[in-house]
């Protein structure tokens, strides 16, 4: 996104009632149940999901104590959680098919630490990491409005509150804001599609849903109410995987940065941390957000790069896009590596990775959340190295 000048930006959300939600959270809570009985345990699942039917495959490495029956019953309890007992998607009945097998040893191989070698990244890529100062979560404003209202929207449905009766679990939402001298000032048009029950009628749904709208973002900023759009296809009974088959991985955008960064292409659920596409990508933001936390810098890009097998990072590139406030962009490289051993253990245990952790992360993005230190989620969220930069840089 530029720095600087007068344009509109869009980001999309969808909810935990998504199809390719349904799948992150369920992929997410078999690695949850992995960490939970061997902190050790490597997973990657990857879940499908379409009517009444719910695939589970990938590789695994843990507890033989983790039965493909006591998966399947996870499954479904994730199902309803998040509140599906419909005719065509139901906790009850739904099939659950688990294909899950043995981790790869040429995979293994390289990962694990054996003898005097690092444990390895679990694979080849590039990760970012973003953060600026258009919210107080140091996150870009479209995408962080856009999770706010859906989040809104599911609070008030799962408490069963008046004000959301008949609105169901699939929804995604999308947020146009005007910026004006690279800063955001609005709304321009807002786009929310959520799934109902038959009896609710679209003028209903669209008097149910402004004050919710409205409220989540600052004050002054909702768009006009004729760029305000509600089901535009006119209804949305038929939702979830009933409506559209559902594959972990599939939001990408959405569980970063709105688009407004980029993005290395690696997803996140159902992915241990020794896999770097999930536990990088979680360091590049704790790394930019804590150097815009640390007012170096209005905006900060960070990207790593990994090979399969290899502990350390084979690059680390910082950009403060124009914004850094006298900062030297090498030489901060050079400090945030000093902060931070970036090979996979370290950021697995700097940022205490080997946890059942995972499936809140799973709807509404992974980052600009806040951190729970009794859970002990969201850890990259923090800012603690802020002190440590800004002694760095003399500040």
């Amino acid at each position: 996104m530029r720095d600087k000048g007068d344009f509109l930006f869009t980001s999309e959300s969808v909810s935990e009632g998504h199809p390719d939600k349904v799948a992150d959270r369920i992929s997410d809570t078999v690695l949850d149940a992995f960490l939970a009985a061997d902190p050790y345990a490597r997973v990657a699942c990857e879940t499908l999901v379409t009517t009444n039917r719910i695939i589970l495959a990938g590789e695994t490495r843990g507890p033989e104590t983790i039965t493909a029956e006591y998966l399947s019953h996870l499954a479904r309890l994730a199902v309803h959680d998040i509140g599906y007992d419909q005719e065509g998607f139901s906790w009850r009945n739904a099939e659950v098919e688990c294909h899950l097998h043995a981790q790869s040893v040429d995979i293994a191989q390289g990962v694990d630490s054996v003898g005097n070698k690092d444990e390895g990244a679990g694979d080849q890529g590039i990760m970012f990491g973003y953060a600026c100062r258009e919210t107080e979560a140091l996150m870009p404003a479209p995408i962080y409005y856009a999770h706010l209202i859906l989040r809104r929207i599911s609070e008030l449905r799962r408490n069963r509150d008046v004000s959301a009766a008949g609105l169901l679990p699939d929804a995604k939402s999308q947020v146009t804001l005007r910026y004006v001298d690279g800063k955001p000032i609005g709304a321009t048009s807002i786009v929310v599609s959520i799934q109902h029950t038959p009896d609710l009628e679209q003028v209903e749904i669209r008097r149910m849903l402004w004050p919710i709208v409205e409220s989540s973002l600052p004050r002054g900023w909702m768009c006009p109410e004729a760029q305000f759009y509600v089901n535009p296809t006119g209804k949305f009974v038929i939702g979830g995987p009933d409506g559209d088959c559902g594959l972990t991985g599939r939001k990408i955008i959405v569980d970063t940065y709105g688009g407004a960064a980029p993005h290395g292409g690696g997803a996140f659920s159902g992915k241990d941390p020794t896999k770097v596409d999930r536990s990088a990508a979680y360091a590049c933001r704790y790394l930019a957000k804590n150097v815009v936390a640390a007012e170096l810098a209005e905006s900060c890009t960070l990207q790593l790069s990994y090979a399969i097998g290899v502990a350390q990072p084979l690059s680390l590139y910082v950009d403060l896009g124009g914004t850094g406030h006298d900062v030297d962009e090498v030489r901060l490289e050079r400090v945030l590596r000093e902060l931070v051993d970036l090979r996979p253990q370290g950021i697995r245990e700097h940022l205490q990775l080997n946890r059942p952790i995972y499936a809140p992360t799973s709807a509404y993005g992974h980052f600009g959340r806040e951190p729970d230190a009794e859970l002990g989620t969201f850890t990259w969220e923090r800012t603690d190295l802020v002190p440590a930069l800004r002694a760095a840089f003399g500040r």
